[in-house]
C-alpha cells in the first residue's frame, strides 16, 4: 500500500533563528515536509508561486509586505494553498483581519509542536483551525448579538467611512472615490477628516497603514 504523501509546508518570519527552528521542528513531523523558508511578504508570495506548498505558515508582523496583505494575495491567487497564521498577536482586531485576508487557522507562538502538527495536518484536509484561545475567543464572539457588526473592521466608523478608508487604501485619490461612490469631491474630503480623526491619524498614509493592518485595501 502506498504511503500518503507528507503536507508541504512554506514557513515564513521575519526572525531568522526562530524561523530556522521552526523548519527544524516541522522537519521532524511524520507527514510534514518544509519545503521552504521566507523572510517577508514578498518573499513569502514569490516562493509560494515557485513551490505551490499544502500550507503556507505566515508570521503577520513583517517589514515591508506583512502577513496580512502576503496572505490576501496568495489565497486570490492560489486558492489551494491553506495560510496558517503563526504569530504572537492575539487581539481580536488581528485574528479577524487574518481571517478576512483569507487564513484559515490562526496559532499563537507559544503553540507546541503536537497543537501546530495537528493544525497543518487539519488545514491540509481542510479545516479551519485555532488555538485553544483563539477558538474560544472566535467562538464567544459569534455568539454574541453583536457580532455581526462587531466583526467589521474598525465598528466605530459608518459603513460609508469604512468604504471610503477601504478606497483610500486601493490608493484612489479623492477625486476617483468621488466618482466611484457619486459623491462630490468635498463630501469626500469631508469624510476623509472624519476617518482620520476618529481613527486618531495624522495624515491619510497613516489611516492606510492602520486600514491595511486591519485587512482593508488588500486584493
Amino acid at each position: 500500500m502506498s504511503q500518503p504523501q507528507p503536507v508541504t509546508v512554506l514557513v515564513v518570519d521575519d526572525h531568522p533563528i526562530f524561523r530556522a527552528g521552526m523548519a527544524t521542528v516541522l522537519g521532524d513531523l511524520p507527514g510534514v515536509t518544509v519545503v521552504g523558508e521566507a523572510s517577508d511578504g514578498a518573499e513569502a508570495i514569490a516562493a509560494t508561486a515557485r513551490l505551490l506548498p499544502h500550507i503556507v505558515l505566515m508570521d503577520l508582523r513583517m517589514p515591508g509586505v506583512g502577513g496580512l496583505e502576503a496572505t490576501a494575495r496568495i489565497t486570490t491567487v492560489h486558492p489551494e494553498v491553506a495560510v496558517v497564521v503563526l504569530t504572537m498577536d492575539e487581539d481580536d482586531d488581528s485574528v479577524f483581519a487574518a481571517l478576512r485576508a483569507g487564513a484559515c487557522g490562526y496559532l499563537l507562538k507559544e503553540a507546541d509542536g503536537a497543537d501546530v502538527h495537528r493544525a497543518l495536518l487539519g488545514a491540509a484536509r481542510g479545516e479551519a483551525v485555532f488555538g485553544p484561545r483563539i477558538a474560544q475567543r472566535v467562538l464567544a464572539h459569534f455568539a454574541s448579538p453583536h457580532a455581526a457588526r462587531d466583526t467589521l473592521p474598525f465598528p466605530h466608523l459608518t459603513d460609508r467611512e469604512r468604504q471610503i478608508l477601504d478606497l483610500l487604501s486601493r490608493g484612489l485619490d479623492n477625486a476617483s472615490i468621488a466618482r466611484r461612490l457619486s459623491l462630490s469631491e468635498k463630501t469626500v474630503r469631508n469624510r476623509v477628516s472624519d476617518v482620520l480623526a476618529k481613527l486618531r491619524a495624522r495624515t491619510r498614509a497613516e489611516a492606510v497603514a492602520l486600514a491595511r493592518d486591519a485587512g482593508l485595501g488588500l486584493p
